[in-house]
């Protein structure tokens, strides 16, 4: 069942009610006009809260404290610093995720415990405590757009664009509000990536279906992504719930549960696309869409697979039609296949029909992989497994940018 969305024109993670956020400039990052690097965001009352983190082994401690207080269900804020990861400095790294936290609270005057710590950055440098100390009292909170514009510019790292969205949609009468801001632009892969991302609800929602709807959106938003093909130690997406709006409880089975899916899952959606479009050096999105899949399983193992082909990427990036790339990529992507079946379109001109390669106007196809998003098609007709993913060329510039990042 469809459900009618309205997008906000100028949405953000404070769109919905009941949430403030702010930031500022502490000085962990170098300075530059317009710079900002320590941010909050807080719910006026305690939220059911839901998040999803990092596969890597190696993970910041402050994923390792999120992942345990948001096991708890409840949470009311989360501060976020950009610029240092807080990630394989030892046991210091609890100690200043916990210390991160406590400053919140005492800034907003909540409970701890009802904190998060997010950061994002380099690796293996100790957060200056010291510049977040005297940073946090300068992030001055506000219920409008501006607070959440200033978030989303905090959180950015490599990032040239800022990720913010947010839908309107209807329960029961009530209306309810779903937005959301991310950062990531380069150590981007599928299983989550060196990514952050924050969404809030004014809608009332229960904890463990809250929690199984972003774990479900995440696999069809974030985790179909890919950049780089690395995968950070700092990755979290986190949803709070502070059923501001009133209404019934959103549950697995109610009324709202469509809806509210639906809601969530165009907004990852939109969120993991433009982190796929600012990849680091790239000037293209890539798309790929398998359709005709065994299972669903095999679609998404056979378009990450295609995304993610340094080879599949060089070519968008040169515009140059090589589809061979594209079938070499399908075919170890372990989805089952039987090649006489499938059928190859890009930008929607078919080149590959039952197997087999058709005539088609090569100067055609090169110019419609001139433009900014490209479209890649693959039918396997096997069976009704589909799934999309989201990519971006590789250029000179992540090669130029990635061989000098820490000098």
């Amino acid at each position: 069942m469809s459900v009618e969305l309205k997008w906000l024109k100028d949405g953000t993670i404070t769109s919905a009610k009941g949430f403030l956020a702010g930031a500022t400039y502490s000085g962990i990052r170098t300075y530059t006009e317009d710079k900002l690097d320590l941010g909050i965001i807080s719910s006026e009352s305690p939220c059911t809260v839901a998040g999803t983190f990092t596969t890597n082994q190696i993970k910041s401690p402050s994923v390792v404290l999120d992942q345990r207080r948001v096991a708890s269900g409840r949470a009311q804020a989360i501060i976020i610093n950009s610029g240092i990861a807080n990630a394989c400095v030892g046991d210091q790294g609890m100690t200043d995720a916990l210390e991160m936290a406590e400053l919140a609270a005492k800034h907003l005057d909540i409970d701890p415990e009802l904190v998060l710590a997010c950061s994002t950055g380099l690796i293996g440098v100790e957060l200056p405590m010291a510049l977040i100390r005297s940073g946090v009292p300068k992030v001055q909170l506000t219920a409008d757009v501006n607070g959440g514009h200033a978030l989303g510019r905090a959180i950015r790292t490599t990032d040239t664009i800022s990720k913010e969205f947010a839908v309107s949609f209807d329960v029961g009468g009530n209306t309810y509000l779903l937005g959301g801001i991310a950062k990531g632009s380069g150590m981007v892969h599928p299983n989550m990536a060196t990514m952050l991302a924050f969404m809030t609800t004014d809608a009332p929602v229960e904890q463990q279906f809250l929690q199984e709807a972003l774990s479900k959106s995440v696999d069809s938003s974030f985790n179909m992504i890919t950049v780089d093909g690395d995968t950070s130690t700092n990755d979290s997406v986190i949803i709070m719930a502070n059923g501001a709006a009133g209404g019934d409880t959103i549950t697995s089975g109610s009324p709202g549960e469509e809806a509210f899916r639906q809601a969530l899952n165009e907004v990852s959606i939109a969120l993991a696309r433009e982190i796929a479009r600012d990849g680091e050096g790239a000037s293209k999105l890539i798309q790929v869409t398998v359709e005709g899949a065994v299972t669903e399983s095999d679609a998404r193992a056979a378009a990450r697979a295609v995304a993610a082909s340094t080879l599949v990427k060089s070519a968008v990036h040169g515009g140059d039609p090589n589809w061979g790339r594209i079938m070499v990529a399908l075919g170890y992507s372990g989805a089952e296949l039987e090649e006489s079946h499938v059928a190859l379109y890009i930008s929607d001109v078919c080149i590959m029909e039952e197997g087999r390669p058709i005539p088609y106007f090569k100067d055609a196809v090169v110019l419609t992989m001139s433009g900014p998003e490209i479209s890649l098609r693959l039918n396997l007709n096997l069976g009704d497994g589909s799934a999309t993913a989201w990519g971006c060329d590789i250029s000179e510039e992540y090669v130029t940018f990635n061989s000098a990042y820490t000098t």
